[in-house]
């Protein structure tokens, strides 16, 4: 068995795979059809239990992740666009996607990133999952509301129980009922199926210390707070605020040159779903501080960018109540004697 360093483009259906061996320096090639799985697993086998597997950071590597832990070989997870910026040329196909990765393998610079543990995945999963019904039941209640307008309702609360009847008196058709039935029976069914998610993530709440220092914060809810400690992961890898709010995606990218310069919009690099949560936290957080920045900024700025800024001061609020493992009367009283900066 020969030491191997291998490059590995991901795709969903299929991988291209640059290898080298240690003992004879020349670079093969392979591509792999995801449906023959003997066919990958029998080539990996081939490798030493001290090689190096490089691959690109991506959602769909799960079970490729568990068959390569079973074979006992080690797997680094790369940051994408610090790969892709290291790579010597622009041009970008599969083969010199792979190639990039080998060399930097090779080479000891392989941007290595520290993957999420499987309890992590579940919940972030599960608040995904939750997320997307949400997005769906308020599609549906927009439908009924547009319904509503057409034949000249004045605007209802869909989760009353009046709605349904209010929407039926005015139905002319077999086809206008149909597709009203359905539309009730789907939001009360993402009903259901909201609060039994909600109930398992309120569960997975309470049993998290870090999650109770968090809801300590005013405005911080369960949601948000699993959303954060899952997404974070450990804390302590971050020096400086300045780089939590990248990692979420909340920073405002510089686009200045010369004497001209310019801040843009920000990069969302992070997770889209604790930005979105961090936004609706700090809208409802009661914080004074927060909510004085929040209204100096809108005047400003307008209440958008506001609300990203006020979103931008809860997450380093939070990052230093996790850091310091401190609840938000010890923050509030550090801020008071200027321990919090």
């Amino acid at each position: 068995m020969n030491r191997l360093y291998i490059g590995v483009d991901f795709h969903p259906y299929s991988q291209t795979i640059a290898y080298c061996d240690e003992q004879y320096g020349e670079i093969n090639y392979k591509v792999f059809d995801h449906k023959d799985k003997k066919k990958l697993r029998a080539f990996y086998k081939l490798a030493d239990k001290s090689s190096l597997i490089g691959i690109e950071a991506t959602g769909t590597t799960h079970w490729f992740e568990k068959m390569l832990l079973e074979i006992d070989l080690e797997l680094k997870i790369g940051n994408p666009r610090l790969i892709r910026r290291m790579a010597l040329s622009h041009h970008k196909n599969d083969f010199r996607d792979a190639e990039t990765i080998l060399d930097l393998l090779i080479t000891g610079r392989f941007p290595a990133i520290e993957p999420r543990n499987e309890h992590s995945k579940l919940i972030l999963g599960l608040l995904r999952h939750r997320h997307s019904m949400v997005s769906q039941r308020t599609a549906i209640a927009n439908a009924l509301q547009a319904f509503a307008r057409s034949k000249g309702l004045d605007r209802f609360r869909t989760k009353s129980k009046k709605a349904k009847e209010l929407i039926l008196s005015v139905v002319v058709d077999e086809t206008e009922n149909l597709m009203i039935d359905s539309r009730f029976r789907l939001y009360e069914l993402f009903n259901e199926e909201i609060k039994r998610a909600e109930s398992e993530l309120e569960a997975y709440a309470r049993k998290d210390e870090r999650v109770k220092l968090l809801l300590t914060h005013s405005g911080v809810g369960p949601l948000t707070a699993l959303c954060m400690v899952h997404t974070l992961g450990d804390v302590n890898r971050f020096g400086r605020k300045e780089q939590i709010v990248s990692f979420v995606g909340l920073d405002p990218l510089d686009k200045s040159s010369g004497e001209k310069k310019r801040i843009g919009r920000i990069s969302k690099h992070g997770s889209r779903l604790l930005r979105f949560l961090l936004v609706q936290s700090a809208q409802a957080s009661r914080d004074k501080r927060i909510r004085d920045f929040y209204l100096k900024v809108s005047r400003r700025r307008g209440k958008p960018i506001a609300k990203v800024a006020a979103a931008r001061k809860l997450l380093v609020n939070c990052f230093i109540m996790l850091r310091d493992e401190i609840d938000y009367t010890e923050f509030r009283r550090r801020g008071d004697v200027g321990l919090c900066g």
